[in-house]
C-alpha cells in the first residue's frame, strides 16, 4: 500500500502517529488533535525545515493509535518516543537512569533511592528525578540527619533498638519509642523539604520547638531546635530570587550546536533558587529550539513526580498557542492544581532566564570537552572509519581546515586550524587577510583559491610536511577552487574534502554524490568540531580587524588623544556614537583630566572642520 492509500485510511481523530522507513524502523513519532489533517500536512506541501525535507522522503509506512483526547495522545507520544527512540525526535539522554527519592507506603515510612518509578504510586510517594546522583546522596545524608526516619525494613532485634538509634539516625519506631502521630509529623517535614518548601518547613519546626518547650518537654524541643537551625543554614546557601514570596518556578534554558544540546533547569521554590538540573539531548541536526523545548517539557514532566511540578514554567522560546494550551492542561491535570507556561514576562524572570542561559552554555561546553576527549580516546577507531568512508590515501592523523569570513565583502579573512589525532593544536593555527579582492566585493571561491595558494606554496617552498587531510568549509564550489590550486602547485594524491553546512554533506573531488555520516557518529562530530573551530577562529580575526578599523577611522581624528586611551574608550563603549554622548564626569572615570577635556571638546564643539 503506497502513502496516498495509507493517508486515505487515517481518521480525523486525536491520537499518535508513527513513521516507518524501508527497514521497518520507526523514525518519527508525533501526536495530533486531528490525525488526518496533521499527517497529510507532511506530504501536501514543500517544507522549509531541512529536517522534514530529509525525513519525509524516507517514510515508507504510517501507523497510528487513536486516543480519546489530545492529552492522552501527548502521553502516548511521550511513551513511544522513550520506547523506540526515533531518529528524528528529540531525545532526553538516559532519562530512564535518573534516580528518585521514594517515601515508602508503610506504617512507619522510610526514605529510599530508586531508579524505577511505579506509576500507580503503590510503593509510596516519589520526589525527583535527580540528574546529579552525587548531589542526591548529599541531600539524603542531610535528610537522615535532620529527620531520623526508620532505616531498616524489619527490626534487627525484638526487644531493643539497633545502632541507628544510638547514633541519632533513627527514632526506633520498631520499639514504639515514637508515637505514630509524631512520626507522621516527621514524614510531613521530609515532604516539605523535598518539595522545596523550606520556609514552610522552618515555620513548622519553630512551632513544634516552641510547643514542646512550653510543655517543658525539653528533649523533644531540643531535637526540633537542632533541625530548625540546620534547615536555616541550608536556606542561607540558596540564592533569593523573589523577596517575601512563595513563587514556585522551573526556569529552562537550551544551548545547542549542530551536534548536541545541553539543557539547564533552575528550580525556584518559595522564591529561592534551590536546585539546578542539567540534561543532555541527542537531536536531529535540524531541530529548532522551540521544538526541543516542547519535547523536553513532555519528556521531563512525564517522568517527574507530581510533587516536583511547579506552578509556573518559564523559558524564552516561542511555542504555538495550541501546544501551550495542551501542555498547561496536561500539567494541571497531573499536578492537581493550575500550571502556567511562560507567564507574563517581568524583570525578575528575565534575570533568572539569563542565569539559566549561562548555566546551559556552560553545560554545553562541558559536553563538548567530554566529546572531544572521547574522540581522542577512540581516535584510532574514528580515524579508521573516516579513512574507509571517504576512501582516503592516508590515516587522518593531522587535519587542516579552512574557513572564510566577511560581512558583505568587507574585511575578508580566512582561518586555518590544525587538529592532531582528533584534538586541536592551537600553536599551528593560521589566519590570513585576503589581498586579491576589492573591498566590498565578496568572492568566496577566489578567497579560498588565495588562501590555499599561500598556505601550500609556502609548505612546498620550505619543504615542510603536508597534512594527511585538508577540509574546506563549503560546498562543491569551494572544494573545486582548492583542488584547482593544488593541481597548479603540482601537489599529487593529497586527500581533500569539503563540508557543506546544510545537511552536513562531505564532498569528495570527482564524486557527484556527497558522503553523509550517521548523525550519531563520532566521525561527524569530529568534522563539525573542526569546522566550527575554524569558523570561530575566522570570526574572531574578522571582528578584531573590524574593531581596529572602527578605532582608526573614528577616534584618530581627535588630535592629542593617546592610542592607549582610544583603546580604553573603544573597549568600554564599543562605538563612537556612545563615546560622543559622554559627560566630562564619565570621561574622567577612564581618562586623565587633560585627555578627558580633549575628547569632550572634540564632540561638543559646534564645528570641527
Amino acid at each position: 500500500m503506497n502513502i496516498k492509500e495509507q493517508l486515505r485510511l487515517i481518521p480525523e481523530s486525536s491520537g499518535s502517529y508513527q513513521f516507518y522507513d524501508k527497514d521497518n524502523t520507526i523514525i518519527y513519532v508525533g501526536k495530533a488533535k486531528n490525525l488526518k489533517r496533521r499527517v497529510s500536512s507532511y506530504f501536501n506541501k514543500k517544507h522549509d525545515s531541512v529536517k522534514l525535507a530529509v525525513m519525509v522522503p524516507k517514510i515508507e509506512r504510517i501507523e497510528f493509535i487513536i486516543t480519546n483526547s489530545e492529552v492522552e495522545a501527548l502521553i502516548l507520544e511521550s511513551h513511544l518516543i522513550k520506547k523506540y527512540k526515533p531518529k528524528y525526535n528529540v531525545l532526553l539522554k538516559d532519562d530512564k537512569k535518573f534516580p528518585y527519592f521514594l517515601i515508602t507506603k508503610e506504617d512507619y515510612p522510610r526514605i529510599l533511592v530508586t531508579r524505577k518509578k511505579n506509576k500507580n504510586m503503590d510503593e509510596g510517594k516519589y520526589f525527583g528525578p535527580y540528574t546529579n546522583a552525587k548531589s542526591m546522596y548529599t541531600t539524603l545524608d542531610l535528610l537522615k540527619k535532620l529527620f531520623p526516619l526508620k532505616q531498616c525494613k524489619t527490626p534487627k532485634f525484638k526487644d531493643r533498638p539497633c545502632i541507628y538509634y544510638q547514633i541519632g539516625r533513627c527514632l526506633a519506631p520498631c520499639q514504639k519509642m515514637i508515637s505514630p502521630d509524631e512520626y507522621k509529623k516527621l514524614i510531613k517535614n521530609v515532604e516539605l523539604f523535598l518539595s522545596g518548601k523550606q520556609m514552610q518547613l522552618v515555620e513548622e519546626l519553630k512551632s513544634m520547638m516552641e510547643k514542646y518547650s512550653a510543655n517543658e518537654e525539653y528533649e523533644k524541643a531540643a531535637k526540633y531546635r537542632d533541625s530548625y537551625f540546620d534547615v536555616l543554614k541550608t536556606i542561607e546557601k540558596q540564592k533569593v530570587v523573589y523577596e517575601n514570596t512563595k513563587i514556585n518556578q522551573d526556569i529552562i534554558s537550551i544551548s545547542t550546536d549542530s551536534y548536541m544540546g545541553g539543557i539547564s533547569l533552575l528550580q525556584i521554590r518559595d522564591g529561592r533558587l534551590t536546585n539546578k538540573k542539567d540534561f543532555e539531548i541527542t537531536k536531529s541536526d535540524y531541530d529548532c529550539e522551540d521544538e526541543i523545548i516542547t519535547y523536553f517539557i513532555k519528556e521531563y514532566y512525564q517522568m517527574t513526580a507530581e510533587t516536583e511540578i511547579p506552578s509556573e514554567i518559564v523559558f524564552s522560546y516561542k511555542i504555538s498557542s495550541e501546544d501551550k494550551d495542551l501542555l498547561e492542561k496536561w500539567l494541571t491535570s497531573k499536578k492537581g492544581s493550575k500550571v502556567v507556561i511562560n507567564p507574563k514576562t517581568n524583570k525578575k524572570n528575565e534575570e533568572i532566564l539569563e542565569l539559566a542561559c549561562k548555566n546551559s552554555n556552560y553545560h554545553l561546553e562541558e559536553m563538548k570537552v567530554k566529546s572531544l576527549q572521547d574522540i581522542q580516546n577512540n581516535y584510532n577507531e574514528t580515524g579508521a572509519y573516516i579513512q574507509e568512508k571517504l576512501g582516503l590515501n592516508k590515516f587522518p592523523h593531522r587535519v587542516e581546515c579552512f574557513d572564510i569570513s566577511h560581512i558583505q565583502g568587507t574585511h575578508t579573512v580566512a582561518s586555518m586550524v590544525s587538529f592532531y589525532n582528533g584534538m586541536p593544536k592551537k600553536s599551528e593555527y593560521k589566519r590570513f587577510k585576503i589581498k586579491s579582492l576589492a573591498e566590498g566585493k565578496p568572492d568566496d571561491f577566489q578567497s579560498m583559491r588565495e588562501v590555499v595558494t599561500r598556505r601550500y606554496s609556502r609548505l612546498l617552498k620550505e619543504n615542510l610536511e603536508f597534512p594527511d587531510l585538508i577540509i574546506i568549509d563549503g560546498g562543491k564550489g569551494q572544494l573545486s577552487s582548492a583542488v584547482e590550486i593544488l593541481n597548479e602547485l603540482g601537489v599529487k594524491n593529497q586527500d581533500i574534502v569539503s563540508l557543506a553546512k546544510r545537511i552536513e554533506e562531505v564532498f569528495i573531488p570527482n564524486k557527484s554524490r556527497p558522503v553523509i555520516f550517521p548523525s550519531t557518529s563520532q566521525a561527524l562530530y569530529f568534522f563539525q568540531r573542526i569546522r566550527d573551530e575554524a569558523h570561530r577562529f575566522a570570526i574572531t580575526f574578522h571582528r578584531h580587524l573590524r574593531d581596529k578599523d572602527a578605532l582608526h577611522s573614528e577616534l584618530d581624528e581627535i588630535k592629542g588623544l593617546y592610542s592607549k586611551n582610544k583603546k580604553l574608550l573603544f573597549d568600554k563603549y564599543s562605538s563612537v556614537a556612545k563615546i560622543s554622548k559622554l559627560s566630562k564626569e564619565e570621561l574622567l572615570l577612564l581618562l586623565s583630566k587633560h585627555q578627558a577635556q580633549i575628547v569632550y571638546d572634540y564632540f561638543h564643539t559646534v564645528s570641527k572642520s
